[in-house]
């Protein structure tokens, strides 16, 4: 064993191969220069995807490339023999190499074909953009129904705060009403019997004059009932056709003295303003409140603008507490304090109020919503700290014909108790 491989690597009975090549300098030098070129070649492949997939470690059959690399530089390797056994007759040693070389080959060759079915199946740089895009695609889609899905989240949350609030309106509504109704009654029988007592008693008696002032004092609670029965919806109403524009200028000054400014207030009215059907008396009394506040509002100075438009019914089915009936919309904007959402989700509250003690009654606004909502509209608070605030009216456009801004004149009335509803 020993003696046949010392036989195989013998080189002393072998001539190189630059004795085959006359050692011409000419062809020699070809041979070498080639033959370093290739071998240089054949040794920086295996070093680049050596590399390569150090770094990409998501290759697929990464390690077909090291198999791949190996075969690479056993044929380095011969190219680097033939040089050698140009001058030194190594055949033995180019042999053993070129033996490793003709396995790797065999190997890599075998794995090649082995992984082809498996390499085909891969997809194609074009199938991956297809994909990507079909994913980004359904990602946008998945977008699109999470924020579909967070607006109808966010909408049923605001119609639940809405039911819960008209709800809680209802509620106080009722139980204001139910008061309001017994003592209305009450009053009713104060006020009459005070009346009787009035006639019977001489003109300039001092009892006549305490008498005169308990009058007073029931007359201004029976008014204070009458705006809680506003607000719980259960006034007394004489609906008419009103042409809106008409009455807004019939008041302006009603409307300064409220203010209690020089300037009158602005007016933006629409001049095509649709006529509506309410009872023209508590209108008034509504604008007037609304100025009340607004004045209240502004603290000494300040802008106050009366606004008037239509409202399509495409556009009142999208405001809350209006249904797809054309309105017309009166607002009463000042340039004031405005109010925070805490103040406006209690607004329209009966005795809620942001007044000192004995500024206010906070029934102001609870009467122009009752208003509202008895004359089948919507009263709505549009505000923001520090930008002013504008009070809402959607009253329900009338279709019966028009007629002068303000009811007939009542007939005179012999009593309080007449004047004030009782009788």
């Amino acid at each position: 064993m020993f003696e046949t491989l010392t036989g195989f690597l013998d080189r002393t009975s072998l001539s190189p191969h630059g004795i085959c090549l006359l050692w011409r300098p000419e062809l020699i030098w070809t041979h070498v220069a080639s033959d370093a070129i290739i071998a240089l070649a054949y040794f920086t492949i295996p070093v680049a995807l050596g590399v390569f997939v150090t770094r990409r470690r998501d290759i697929v059959f990464g390690w077909m490339f090291w198999a791949f690399a190996l075969f690479i530089l056993a044929c380095g390797t011969t190219h680097l023999f033939e040089i050698w056994t140009l001058w030194v007759p190594d055949y033995a040693l180019e042999a053993a190499v070129k033996v490793i070389t003709a396995a790797a080959s065999i190997v890599t060759a075998i794995l090649l074909w082995v992984l082809l079915p498996r390499a085909l199946a891969l997809p194609s740089p074009a199938q991956l953009r297809g994909a990507n895009a079909a994913l980004e695609a359904r990602i946008r889609e998945r977008d699109a129904a999470l924020d579909a899905l967070r607006k109808a989240y966010a909408e049923r949350d605001r119609a639940e705060e809405m039911l819960r609030q008209t709800q809680k309106m209802e509620a106080i509504g009722s139980l204001t009403g139910g008061v309001a109704h017994d003592f209305n009654n009450l009053l009713g029988v104060v006020i009459s019997n005070l009346d009787r007592i009035e006639r019977f008693l001489p003109a300039e008696s001092g009892a006549q004059r305490s008498l005169r002032g308990a009058m007073d004092g029931a007359e201004r609670a029976a008014v204070l009932v009458q705006k809680m029965l506003a607000f719980a919806r259960r006034q007394p109403l004489q609906a008419a056709p009103v042409e809106p524009n008409r009455l807004i200028h019939d008041l302006g000054e009603l409307l300064r003295g409220a203010l209690d400014t020089a300037e009158p207030p602005k007016m933006d009215l629409a001049p095509d303003l649709w006529s509506v059907r309410v009872d023209a008396n508590q209108l008034e009394n509504a604008l007037l409140n609304l100025a009340v506040n607004a004045r209240d509002a502004m603290t000494g100075s300040g802008r106050v603008v009366i606004r008037s438009r239509n409202v399509p019914a495409a556009e009142a089915a999208r405001i809350p507490g209006l249904g797809p009936v054309d309105h017309v919309a009166i607002g009463v904007e000042d340039s004031g304090s405005g109010m925070s959402a805490e103040v406006m989700a209690r607004a329209f509250e009966p005795f809620f109020t942001t007044k000192a003690v004995g500024e206010g009654t906070g029934l102001g606004l609870s009467q122009v919503f009752g208003f509202a909502k008895q004359s089948d509209g919507h009263a709505e608070i549009v505000s923001r700290p520090g930008f002013g605030t504008t009070v809402w009216l959607y009253l329900p456009r009338d279709r019966t014909g028009v007629s002068s801004s303000a009811p007939d004149a009542e007939p005179a009335r012999t009593s309080p108790a007449a004047r004030l509803g009782f009788a």
